[in-house]
């Protein structure tokens, strides 16, 4: 049975974090509520590896990167993504979200998905420590279930 939220503990977790450097001002606040809520669970600072990518659009090589040369139990990718004039923000939502998908399906790591897809930077601010919460810490709190599920399973293929 998966724990409820409130008893999820990031204990002994490794947690790779990837952040998208584009939008700095809001994905530090992605990251801020991530280490936070990683940290109040129990966390160890030297069990949490944060690296930097450009932008949304590296992040699923950068998680894969970081699957393949780390031994952490979870990936948080972190970005935001804002709409502009052109379809680029099309491109870049479709390109992160299929990417980041692709690396924990293929990688057999739990790699969450914390990237927000917003009109305007207020929206973005809403979101990142604002009046709608902070979707880093939300991301933090998957990436413990996901964690947990994957202990929880790799017992039952034990001898």
């Amino acid at each position: 049975m998966v724990p409820p939220a409130s008893q999820l503990s990031a204990a002994g977790v490794r947690v790779g974090i990837l952040v998208a450097a584009w939008n700095r001002q809001v994905t530090e606040a992605l990251l801020k509520g991530a280490m936070e809520e990683l940290l109040k669970r129990g966390g160890d600072e030297n069990e949490i590896l944060v690296e930097w990518v450009p932008g949304a659009f590296e992040l699923p090589f950068g998680a894969k990167l970081m699957a393949q040369m780390t031994d952490v139990d979870a990936i948080i990718c972190l970005g935001c993504v804002i709409r502009g004039e052109t379809p680029h923000f099309d491109y870049v939502c479709q390109a992160a979200t299929e990417g980041i998908l692709r690396v924990g399906l293929e990688m057999e790591v739990p790699v969450i998905f914390g990237v927000l897809t917003v009109d305007t930077l207020e929206q973005a601010l809403a979101r990142a420590g604002g009046k709608y919460g902070n979707k880093g810490t939300e991301a933090a709190v998957a990436a413990l279930h996901m964690a947990s599920l994957a202990r929880r399973l790799s017992r039952f293929d034990e001898p």
